[in-house]
């Protein structure tokens, strides 16, 4: 799984993380990292939510 394209979603990933580990409610969960806590297993999240954010623009570019 590759990096984080994002500043949104890193954090996206990283709340997802947080739910599959159980630290929140899934149901806090909304749009992407809702859709990240189903396809995805805990370490490509963790992989994605440790993504260095100084070097992220804050949305990717649709390009």
């Amino acid at each position: 799984m590759p990096d984080a394209k994002s500043k949104a979603q890193q954090q996206a990933a990283g709340a997802a993380l947080s739910a599959k580990r159980g630290e929140t409610d899934k149901a806090d969960l909304r749009g992407a990292s809702e859709r990240m806590f189903e396809s995805m297993s805990e370490e490509e999240l963790e992989e994605m939510a440790s993504t260095d954010p100084s070097e992220l623009p804050d949305t990717a570019d649709d390009s």
